[in-house]
């Protein structure tokens, strides 16, 4: 059970940084000044790729700036061109890397149980012109990997998993980053594992880590040589530092975070109209608790979020408005509502609970007694 303080009344956010602490980062610091390698490659850089590799039981991890650079380079080391089919739902960074390089997003719709891409629609999708797909595990729960790779391989598309939500979580016994042709990590500060600000793509082979690495480097071979056009994606000493000590911490965060999980699902049994997405899973790792909000909710999703919000309790309203609603996207022929009918509805009435390591029984149970007393 969670540990129990008297109920506080203090604002609670949806992600809050896991902290460790500052005496346990210090020495870092200090070697950091003394040997005064504070970026490209530096001996925290190179620690870290070895430890994730080990933590996740997966071959190669080239760390970034953050999960976006991450995931525009991820698209560029495998050469995609044209169309590539994605999710609607998701956060804007996803389909922005597809522009970036200037490909083509084209929106299918989501599964209703998981509110990942429906595999079925994505086969209906393809085109001459499709190259690649890429899905995303939203909110770390797996996408259908077999069914997705099974319509990859039919149609000889590459498939490009973005990862953000899903740091060590596992499927079927393996780590879920295995799948596809490229993962991309995000280790943003609001995540499980952070490095402040930081990512990572998660190669099959040494041969596809050696480009990526030259990508996020400006493309350089050595002193006198460019090969191609790069980015600066690097990651610095610093961060790669503190990826290090939050990797020491990350199986107490993921303990406590589950004990948040079934906490939710304990006190949120017989609430009218609220419902957990997804059913508990062991290999989880509790980055986020979605609920759905049904009908029968006499305020709606938009009514509670403003109700935790009067109470200061800042849940989110994940993915909300849709990726095909903003303006870049919503004069895309796939971005049509009546093309997505499921992820519309979802973006209507998903609802993030805070979620983090420091959430207390107390906590738990006063966000609960305000959706409770909503309904």
């Amino acid at each position: 059970m969670l540990r129990s303080l008297k109920m506080a009344n203090k604002d609670i956010f949806v992600t809050k940084p896991s902290m460790p602490p500052l005496s346990e980062f210090l020495p870092y610091l200090e070697e950091i000044w003394e040997r005064q390698v504070l970026t490209n490659g530096g001996p925290f850089h190179v620690r870290l790729e070895e430890e994730l590799c080990r933590h996740l039981g997966v071959e190669h991890v080239s760390l970034f700036t953050n999960g976006t650079i991450a995931l525009m380079t991820a698209l560029k080391a495998l050469d995609i061109d044209g169309e590539v089919i994605t999710t609607p739902f998701s956060f804007v960074a996803t389909s922005h890397s597809l522009v970036w390089n200037n490909l083509r997003p084209v929106f299918v719709d989501v599964a209703p149980d998981t509110l990942n891409l429906d595999p079925a629609k994505i086969r209906a999708a393809i085109t001459p012109s499709t190259t690649a797909i890429l899905a995303v595990h939203c909110y770390g729960h797996p996408c259908d990997v077999a069914a997705i790779q099974a319509v990859a391989d039919e149609a000889g598309l590459r498939v490009v998993y973005d990862a953000a939500h899903a740091f060590g979580v596992r499927h079927q016994g393996h780590s879920l980053l295995r799948h596809g042709d490229l993962s991309v990590l995000s280790f943003h500060a609001t995540k499980m594992f952070n490095t402040f600000e930081g990512g990572a793509i998660v190669s099959p082979s040494l041969e596809v880590k050696r480009r990526i690495d030259r990508l996020k480097n400006f493309g350089i071979i050595d002193e006198t040589s460019v090969a191609e056009v790069g980015t600066n994606g690097k990651m610095s000493e610093l961060n790669a530092a503190f990826g290090l000590l939050q990797l020491k911490h990350v199986d107490e965060y993921r303990a406590r975070r589950r004990e948040v999980d079934r906490l939710y699902r304990k006190t949120l049994q017989g609430i009218p109209g609220i419902r957990p997405l997804h059913a508990p899973r062991d290999g989880d790792n509790y980055s986020y608790f979605p609920i759905m909000v049904e009908p029968v909710c006499r305020i709606g999703r938009d009514g509670l979020y403003e109700r935790l919000k009067e109470n200061g309790i800042y849940s989110r309203r994940y993915f909300f408005p849709l990726i095909s609603r903003f303006a870049p996207y919503n004069t895309l022929p796939s971005a049509a509502e009546t093309n997505l009918p499921v992820a519309t509805d979802a973006a209507q009435r998903v609802l993030c609970l805070p979620m983090s390591t420091d959430l207390v029984e107390a906590d738990v149970r006063r966000i609960v007694g305000i959706i409770a007393a909503a309904g």
